[in-house]
């Protein structure tokens, strides 16, 4: 998989910059009633649920991927990054749906987060952004914090790993939290076809984004070698097919009822790429991710497991 840079290689780094960054994310191992348990949830690389309403869809998703406190502990700073960067209606699918922020959210605070941060650096009007995609009302709701990025709180970061930059400037709240969520929604993207989780992540960068966008794949790249959530959660509920990022037309969604977690952010987006016809191999970004050892891109190297709740509950009620 090639060497990590870890998040205390990039505290020295920022550190010997002069950053002076508190930079404290960690991936923990969850805690689980038998070893039995314990054994089987870690050998699971993917799961995905199916049919179910979106809230439910991401208890049995994070569930099956070891639980929630498998991530976050008592007392932790949480950020989960939605996409919410249009001015769109839920239905439209161009941005994460608010039950599933909302949910993700709730799990976090359950677990023991001290605070759960919500935000993104939209391409619409922000307020126009966090209210018409319902997240911010819904992420309320259920006790998380909502805000707008301002630019007085971007770091430049240094890129060690980088080829194509060597460092970008990054939202404070992220390099500070304990852990970082990712939860994109999947939809079509001009620019690299599938717009997924590792594309998410330019919600989090300040400076000139359209710099990113000459030599993408390498680009966004040497971004995710910085910036590695510990999970993944891809929106799947409904799939903007054509005319993303943004959208706006109904017969352009398709129902899906599906969402995938994962800890493996290029796994993830590689599996996520099958609600379009086509496997994570033919995205230039994830070659380019799996190439410099960031992740796998090879489903059938994976165990992932699959939830119909719609069969899971017939059975329940029958039984």
């Amino acid at each position: 998989m090639g060497i990590e840079f870890t998040r205390r290689d990039f505290l020295k780094l920022a550190s010997s910059a002069g950053l002076g960054i508190f930079i404290s994310p960690r991936l923990t191992s969850a805690v689980f009633k038998t070893q039995a348990e314990k054994k089987s949830a870690t050998k699971v690389d993917i799961v995905v649920v199916e049919n179910g309403s979106p809230a439910e869809m991401v208890q049995r998703a994070v569930s099956g991927i070891g639980g929630m406190s498998r991530f976050v502990k008592q007392g932790d700073v949480v950020v989960v990054k939605p996409n919410m960067s249009w001015d769109r209606l839920p239905k439209f699918g161009a941005t994460t749906h608010p039950e599933v922020v909302a949910e993700v959210v709730r799990l976090c605070l359950e677990a023991g987060a001290k605070k759960v941060k919500v935000f993104d650096r939209t391409l619409n009007e922000p307020r126009r952004c966090y209210r018409h995609t319902g997240i911010q009302k819904a992420v309320k709701a259920v006790g998380g914090d909502v805000f707008f990025m301002y630019k007085r709180n971007y770091v430049k970061v240094p890129i060690p790993k980088g080829i194509r930059i060597k460092s970008w400037e990054v939202y404070r709240d992220v390099l500070e939290a304990d852990v970082l969520i990712n939860v994109p929604v999947v939809k079509h993207h001009g620019l690299t076809r599938v717009s997924m989780g590792i594309k998410n992540l330019m919600g989090f960068l300040g400076q000139n984004r359209g710099r990113l966008h000459r030599h993408f794949d390498q680009k966004i790249v040497d971004i995710a070698t910085v910036l590695k959530p510990q999970l993944t959660i891809l929106d799947a509920t409904r799939v903007l097919l054509r005319n993303g990022p943004q959208g706006g037309n109904l017969q352009d969604v398709k129902w899906f009822h599906t969402i995938v977690v994962g800890t493996d952010m290029v796994a993830t987006d590689s599996y996520g790429a099958n609600f379009f016809g086509f496997q994570g191999s033919e995205l230039g970004y994830l070659r380019e991710a799996h190439a410099r050892g960031l992740g796998e891109i090879d489903l059938t190297k994976l165990i992932i497991r699959k939830i119909n709740l719609d069969k899971l509950n017939s059975a329940e009620a029958r039984g």
